[in-house]
C-alpha cells in the first residue's frame, strides 16, 4: 500500500491568513491537494495532518468535495518534523511507501507523485526538486555578501518527499532522538547515511507561502482546468 500524508498543520504565518483554504480557482487552496492525491493512481490512502481545534473544518472538506479514498485525519504538533511524525505514526503498519507533501502545493501532477513513488521503491527515499538558476549568495548577518555559492550543485527542494515506510521511520526516529528541527524531509535521511534519489519537477510546482504567490497559483490551476 502507498500512502500520502498531507501536512496541513502550519499557520500560514508569512501569508497573514490561514492560506490553504483561501479560494483559488473555484475552491480552497487545500481542496486542489487533497483532489491531486485523491485522483492519483500511485496512491492508495491519505492521511491528512491538521492542527489542534481544525478536524471538524477537514472533514467537512472531505465531504463537500467527495474525496473517494480511505483517509484519516490526524492532530500535528508545533513543528513540521512532530506533524509529520503524527502522520507516520496513523499510516497503516503494512505500508510500503509514504509520500509526504505539503498542503500548500496545490499544483502537483500525477507523473511527479508516480515519478517519486517508483525511485522511493527503488532507492528508499526521493524528493521531488528543481535545479537552482538565480545567482546564490551566503551572507552571515543578512547585510553583507560573504560568498557565491557554485548554483550547478544546487538543488531547491520541493514535495512530494517519497519513502519506503521503514526508511522515513527510521530517519525521523533518529532526528527526534537528536532534538533535530528542520523544515525538509529528507534532511533527516543525511543522519542515518540514506541515499535521496532526486526528481526533476519539469512542470511548475509552487508553494503557496506569501500573498504574491495566488495569482500564479491561480493561473496555473485554472489552465489545468482542476486535473
Amino acid at each position: 500500500m502507498n500512502v500520502a500524508i498531507l501536512v496541513a498543520a502550519g499557520r500560514g504565518v508569512r501569508m497573514g491568513a490561514d492560506k490553504l483554504f483561501l479560494n483559488v480557482a473555484g475552491k480552497p487552496v487545500v481542496a486542489h491537494t487533497w483532489a491531486r492525491l485523491d485522483s492519483a493512481e500511485s496512491i492508495d490512502h491519505i492521511v491528512v495532518v491538521v492542527r489542534a481545534g481544525m478536524e471538524k473544518k477537514f472533514a467537512a472538506l472531505a465531504k463537500q468535495f467527495k474525496f473517494k479514498k480511505q483517509f484519516e485525519i490526524v492532530t500535528g504538533g508545533a513543528e513540521r518534523q512532530d506533524s509529520v511524525w503524527a502522520g507516520l505514526e496513523a499510516v497503516p503498519p503494512k505500508s510500503d511507501i509514504v509520500a509526504i507533501h505539503d498542503a500548500a502545493r496545490p499544483c502537483v501532477n500525477h507523473d511527479l507523485i508516480a515519478a517519486t513513488v517508483k525511485y522511493a521503491e527503488e532507492t528508499g527515499a526521493a524528493v521531488a526538486a528543481h535545479p537552482v538558476t538565480d545567482t546564490i549568495k551566503e551572507s552571515a548577518d543578512g547585510r553583507l555578501i560573504r560568498k557565491t555559492l557554485d548554483r550547478s550543485q544546487l538543488w531547491a527542494m520541493e514535495t512530494p518527499q517519497t519513502f519506503r515506510f521503514d526508511v522515513i521511520r527510521r530517519a525521523i526516529s533518529a532526528a527526534r532522538a537528536k532534538k533535530m528541527k528542520f523544515t525538509d524531509d529528507t534532511a533527516s535521511c543525511e543522519l542515518i547515511g540514506q541515499p535521496v534519489r532526486l526528481v526533476s519537477s519539469i512542470a511548475p510546482n509552487p508553494k503557496v507561502t506569501v500573498p504574491g504567490d495566488l495569482p500564479i497559483v491561480e493561473a496555473l490551476l485554472a489552465s489545468r482546468n482542476g486535473h
